[in-house]
């Protein structure tokens, strides 16, 4: 898995402090990236894939914002569940 599958663009930092927490953010996504592969079986790239399809919307009603989803899809529960018992 690369910045490319997650259709990232190149981030340039220029301090020390921005490099440093970069880096946090980068091998925290990593650890948790990590986690999920191991509780779940699938792939990161394929977590990515299976979620990035499901969407929620936000329609606004009379001045009133409802937010609303789709059904979750069957692979996408599988996830979640798996996330789940993996947690405790």
């Amino acid at each position: 898995m690369s910045k490319s599958d997650l259709r990232a663009r190149p981030i340039f930092h220029h301090t020390r402090d921005s490099i440093k927490a970069h880096l946090n953010i980068v091998f925290a996504a990593l650890a948790i990236g990590r986690w999920l592969k191991a509780a779940t079986g699938w792939s990161i790239r394929k977590i990515v894939k299976t979620l990035r399809r499901y969407r929620t919307i936000q329609i606004e009603i009379n001045g009133h914002t409802v937010t609303t989803a789709g059904p979750v899809p069957a692979d996408t529960a599988e996830l979640i569940d798996n996330v789940r018992r993996a947690l405790g």
